[in-house]
Parts: structure tokens; sequence; C-alpha cells
């Protein structure tokens, strides 16, 4: 499968903090979510991807090339959207679309009005009064002006209104329908990565938990809710997440089905949701650190 976005054992360190051989790809035509709590490193990971840090060990590829050695060319293929955009606060957002185009060739002027005017922004405007999800809505459009190949989303919904961000849900999925077009989606959010993502890359601490199909997860993940006595018997299944609670315990596993013969009515077998995903994986995480 053709990748936009490579990851391959990614190692980055700061003084408390590091990435640890961090492995994924972002295929051509999909949407990958990238869910982990705040300190995860989703950002230092979209930073590295745009060339704006060197790693300290394994490769990052944008369009089979280095990120940091390509240079103009790569990142001129690139839409980024920061959860807090920043700007120039004296320009208007007609001036910044301006200032942006010559540095991307396939800037689209006709297309960038349109988009400022479907999403409220108005054109003439200081960039200092405008509300922080209308500057959002800004850096969307920028994002999306050039028919970049490749977005790279940094929680592009906070700040967002509901009916906006389920606007901006639709236009993600219509984008990637050319088959080309790559996202790079990360969230806290992960009901929007429910609707939307085709694959989920969960991260904790600066490790990888999980990295595959998100249908894998809906259509054959469970959560086993039961009896502190079953603890040892759920610890057999191998859980992705086991968790103590005030009624008993909870798991994470990977297999349905077999959660459901093996328990029968001895305990509360459900389907997982991303939501339990991000959770109880957080909880075994929490208990190797």
């Amino acid at each position: 499968m053709d990748s936009a976005l490579e990851f391959s054992g990614i190692a980055k360190n700061y003084e408390g903090f590091a990435l640890r051989k961090i492995s994924f790809s972002v295929p051509r035509g999909y949407i990958v979510g990238l869910i982990g709590p705040n300190g995860a490193g989703k950002t230092t990971l979209i930073r590295l991807a745009l060339g704006l840090i060197r790693s300290d060990g394994g490769a990052v590829e944008v369009f089979g090339r280095d990120p940091r050695l390509a240079g103009a060319d790569i990142r001129a293929r690139i839409g980024f959207v920061h959860e807090a955009p920043s700007f120039y606060d004296y320009l208007s957002a007609e001036r910044v679309g301006a200032i942006m185009a010559p540095f991307y060739p396939a800037w689209d002027q006709t297309l960038f009005g349109r988009l400022i005017a479907e999403f409220g922004v108005p054109p003439r405007k200081a960039v200092s009064s405008l509300s922080r999800g209308t500057r959002t809505k800004l850096a969307i459009a920028l994002a999306l002006a050039h028919r970049a190949e490749l977005l790279l989303l940094d929680e592009p919904t906070v700040g967002l209104d509901p009916v906006f961000r389920e606007e901006l849900l639709g236009r993600l999925s219509a984008l990637i329908g050319d088959g080309f077009t790559s996202v790079l989606f990360s969230t806290q959010i992960v009901g929007d990565l429910e609707r939307i993502a085709d694959f989920i890359v969960l991260i904790r601490d600066g490790r990888l938990l999980f990295s595959g199909p998100k249908d894998d997860i809906l259509d054959h993940w469970a959560v086993v809710r039961a009896g502190a006595d079953l603890s040892a018997e759920l610890a057999a299944l191998g859980p992705r997440g086991l968790t103590t609670t005030r009624q008993g315990v909870e798991a994470l596993v990977e297999d349905i089905d077999e959660a459901r013969r093996r328990f029968g009515r001895r305990a509360l077998v459900e389907k997982a949701t991303l939501e339990d995903v991000f959770l109880l994986c957080r909880e075994v995480s929490r208990r190797e650190s």
C-alpha cells in the first residue's frame, strides 16, 4: 500500500520524555486517527513529519523522502492545521491568503475565497478580532486552498462549534474519495475518529499501544465487565487493558466471540468503542510505566 507518510522506528528524546521506536504509516487515500492524552507525543510526531525537528533514531518519509532534506517542494504538498493557529494579528484573512499563496504552486485563490465565505471568516477583519474557532476555520481554509496531498491536523476541532465540526468531518471524508489525498488527524475527541477514520494509532507516554484498522476494533474487540473473582481468568486472556473498578474489573479483549463463549452469563461482554480503547489502554500503559 502506497504511503504518503511513514514513521519507522522513530525515537526522539527530551528531558523527561521520549518517543520510543514508533512505527506506522498514513496510506494514500485514507484517514489515520492519532489518539493519545496530552503529552503522549502526538505533536512531536507531526513536527517530525513537517521536518521541523530531527529524530534521534529511525526514519521519517513524506512521499518517500526525508522531509528535512526535501525542502519546500515537499512542504508545498502538505496542509497543516494546529490546535491554536498563529498569524500576524494585524493582517486580515484576505491578506494572510495573499502572503501564503506564493509558497504553494497549486494554490487556488478562487477556492480560498469560497472556503472562507462558506466558513464564515470575515475576509477583511484583522485576525486579532477573530474568535479562536474562526481562526481555526481560517487555518483549515489555508490548508485546503492549495489542494494538499497530505493533511496534518493537530487537534483541529478544538474550539469549533458542533455544526462546523460535523461539516469538517464530512469534508475530510469527501477529500479522501479521490484515493490520493491522505489525512493524519490527531485528537483526543475519539468520537470524531469513530465516524471517519480508517486506521487508528494510539500512543501514550511516547509508546505505541496500537496501530491498525479501526474496523478491527469496532467489529471484534470487546469490553468485559466482571466481578473481582474473575480477575485471574481475564488476565489469562492477555487483554489489551485490565483495570479494577468499584464493581470488580474491566478488561479490553480482542475477540468478542471468544469472550462470550468463555464467560457466558458470568460477565457482561459488550462491543468496544474507541473511547473504551482510549481509556483502558491508558490503564495498561500506566501499570507498565
